[in-house]
């Protein structure tokens, strides 16, 4: 089984969601915290984790990236029960057994989209607000293709010439 981790490839996860996930934690896609979000809601910092953060399971912050790796069934088991306590601690879910089943079917939905993937396969997700509810669009880059472009998208053009200036004698 497959699930997907957390990564940065720099420190701009701590500079644009108000909490940034370490790397190397379990991620599921998090859109469940934006239900009763409307447009008018996404500014700022929460536009951002609306936009493209992943949720940690073990410390709630956000990650732009993740990437799928192994998992045993007993860390999915865990991670399960944090996120249904979670539910309860944050959501206001009436009791653990209540949140168990959506927590399961969190976890599930993230297993599903990481099972066919190789390990290492970066993951992005890209959201939007839709007359019918928030819709998610998962983009994945393979180890073996990945490139500035691939990583960063449009901002590739940028991060290749910044990397080719030289500093400042």
């Amino acid at each position: 089984m497959k699930l997907a981790r957390s990564i940065r490839f720099d420190e701009s996860d701590t500079n644009v969601f108000e909490r940034a996930a370490d790397a190397g934690e379990w991620c599921v896609s998090g859109a469940f915290a934006f239900s009763d979000f409307t447009e008018a809601d996404l500014t700022g910092k929460p536009r951002q984790a609306f936009r493209n953060g992943w949720l940690s399971v073990e410390g709630f912050g956000r990650s732009t990236f993740v990437a799928t790796a192994e998992i045993e069934s007993s860390e999915i088991d865990a991670l399960t029960m944090a996120l249904a306590a979670h539910f309860v601690q944050s959501y206001g879910a009436p009791n653990l057994e209540a949140a168990l089943p959506v927590a399961e079917e969190e976890i599930r939905h993230m297993l599903d989209l990481c099972d066919d993937h190789a390990p290492n396969t970066l993951l992005v997700v890209e959201r939007t607000i839709t007359d019918d509810g928030i819709h998610e669009a998962f983009r994945t880059i393979k180890p073996a293709d990945a490139s500035v472009v691939d990583v960063l998208g449009p901002m590739a053009d940028h991060a290749i010439e910044m990397s080719q200036l030289k500093p400042e004698e």
